[in-house]
C-alpha cells in the first residue's frame, strides 16, 4: 500500500497521496534507466537505459514494454515538445537531437564556439519553444555512459537554443556538473540540480533556482534545496509548483517554498521521472534497473 512507502514530514503531504495507491514495478532489466518522456497521443512512455544503448517504450494500454531506439547514441534525458516530437540528449553523439514525425533526425546543438559538447545529460521545452539543457562530462568521463573523451569546452554549462535563430548560448556557467532541469509552471523560475559531489569532495548535492526574463536571462540565482539523501537527479513539477524530484532513497517532494515535506520511498535509487496518463497524474519513475508508476491526486504541471 501507499501508506508503507509514503513519508510524510509535513502536513502539506497529507492530500497529496490516497492510502489505496500502489507503487507500481512495470519493468526490470536496466542498467541505468533515464529520462522518462511522456507522450498523451499515443498513451506511451520513452525512457533511456543508458549503458545498454538502447531506449525503451512502455505502452500505458497494454502495459507492455519494447525497444524504441538501439544503438541510441547512449540518450539520457528526454523530453516531448509542443509538437508531440521527441527531443533527447545523447550522451556518446555529444548533442541534442529531435526526432520528427517520419522518424527523421534533427540536430539541434553538437557545438559551442566551434568546441564540441561534454555529453547533454537532460533538457526542457520551453512555451516559446526555446530548448533549454545542461551539459556535465558523465558520458566522457569513462566508456560506460558514452564514450571517454577530453571535455572541449573546459567546463560543464547550462545551455538555451533559440527558437527562432537556432543559436545555442551559455545561460549558466557556474555550476560544477549541472543535471536535471526544468521551469515553473509559469515559466518565471527555471530549477537546476548541480550534482558535484560526485567528482567533488563536499561539492554541491542541490537544486537551484533562477529568475527567467523575455529574453531568456537568468537572475536571482540561489539555492533551492539541498539533497538529504545522496543526490538530485532529474525532477519535474505539479500544477501548484511544488518539485518532485529523485535522490537516493526515493522521490522527494519540495514545496515551492523549498520546504521538503514529504517521500515516496523507492526499492532502487532514482534517476529521473515525469508525470503522464491523461490526466497528467500518474508519476512515472525511473530507478536504477526499473521503471515504476504510482497514481497520485495531483496533476503534473502541462508541458504538452
Amino acid at each position: 500500500m501507499f501508506r508503507d512507502v509514503a513519508v510524510v514530514l509535513d502536513d502539506r503531504f497529507q492530500h497529496l497521496f490516497k492510502g489505496s495507491a500502489r507503487l507500481e514495478k512495470l519493468y526490470e532489466g536496466c542498467r541505468w534507466a533515464e529520462g522518462p518522456a511522456y507522450f498523451p497521443a499515443g498513451r506511451y512512455l520513452v525512457w533511456s537505459d543508458i549503458p545498454n544503448d538502447r531506449m525503451m517504450r512502455f505502452d500505458e494500454t497494454s502495459g507492455s514494454v519494447s525497444v524504441f531506439r538501439h544503438p541510441a547514441g547512449y540518450s539520457n534525458g528526454n523530453s516531448v515538445d509542443r509538437q508531440g516530437r521527441l527531443v533527447t540528449c545523447e550522451h556518446g553523439h555529444r548533442r541534442v537531437t529531435r526526432t520528427e514525425h517520419d522518424g527523421s533526425i534533427t540536430v539541434l546543438a553538437s557545438h559551442h564556439e566551434g568546441r564540441r559538447l561534454n555529453s547533454p545529460n537532460d533538457v526542457v521545452v520551453k512555451s516559446d519553444g526555446s530548448i533549454w539543457f545542461t551539459d556535465p562530462a558523465y558520458g566522457i568521463d569513462s566508456d560506460y555512459e558514452g564514450h571517454k573523451a577530453d571535455s572541449e569546452v573546459g567546463a560543464c554549462h547550462v545551455y538555451r537554443v533559440d527558437p527562432h535563430s537556432g543559436d545555442l548560448r551559455v545561460v549558466a556557467d557556474d555550476f560544477v556538473r549541472p543535471n536535471g532541469i526544468a521551469f515553473s509552471p509559469d515559466e518565471t523560475r527555471l530549477y537546476v540540480a548541480d550534482t558535484g559531489a560526485t567528482h567533488v569532495k563536499d561539492g554541491p548535492r542541490h537544486i537551484r533556482v533562477f529568475d527567467v526574463d523575455a529574453d531568456g536571462n537568468l537572475t536571482n540565482g540561489k539555492v533551492f534545496a539541498t539533497c538529504t539523501a545522496g543526490l538530485f537527479d532529474g525532477f519535474r513539477l505539479d500544477e501548484a509548483g511544488r518539485i518532485w524530484t529523485s535522490a537516493g532513497d526515493g522521490v522527494h517532494c519540495y514545496d515551492p517554498d523549498g520546504t521538503l515535506i514529504g517521500k515516496i520511498l523507492v526499492p532502487e535509487g532514482v534517476a529521473n521521472l515525469v508525470f503522464g496518463g491523461p490526466k497528467r497524474n500518474r508519476l512515472y519513475i525511473c530507478a536504477t534497473t526499473s521503471l515504476y508508476a504510482i497514481m497520485l491526486p495531483v496533476n503534473g504541471a502541462r508541458t504538452f
